[in-house]
């Protein structure tokens, strides 16, 4: 178990926050080409940053806590890590996001497949400023 705990929690990471895409509506997934587009610039920096850390003796991984597959000097855990920690954090953010918007929008709160929690109006009681079905604004007659 001790070689697979660095890829066991970031199953997790994901799994925990799977959720947010799907019941909530953060809408990550399916936005694939702005989530790369959101993730390219932060992977290329901070592999440098490793590299370079790596490289000069600054940090170093425990083999007994990963799967001992490297690419060049980083194990696969540490280049995986960089890709999911900030897909679980775009999660968490954009389902913030729309529990935020969900608040502030009038309607009845259901879930609809596959966009997550979405609010719906109330055919029973109008939102304030809205008429009625059937009624106009000139004292009830019909033009």
């Amino acid at each position: 178990m001790n070689h697979w705990q660095y890829l066991t929690i970031l199953a997790a990471c994901l799994v925990i926050t799977l959720p947010l895409e799907f019941g909530i509506g953060a809408r990550v997934y399916r936005s694939g080409r702005r989530l790369v587009l959101a993730l390219i610039p932060m992977f290329v920096v901070f592999v440098a940053w490793d590299l370079l850390g790596i490289l000069r003796g600054h940090w170093w991984y425990s083999q007994r806590f990963i799967s001992g597959v490297h690419l060049g000097p980083m194990p696969l855990e540490e280049i995986l890590f960089l890709i999911v920690i900030p897909i679980c954090g775009l999660l968490t953010y954009e389902a913030v996001g729309r529990i935020l918007m969900l608040a502030r929008t009038p309607g009845r709160l259901r879930y609809r497949w596959p966009d997550g929690l979405v609010r719906v109006a109330d055919q029973n009681h109008p939102h304030p400023g809205e008429r009625p079905e059937g009624r106009s604004t000139n004292g009830g007659e019909h033009a």
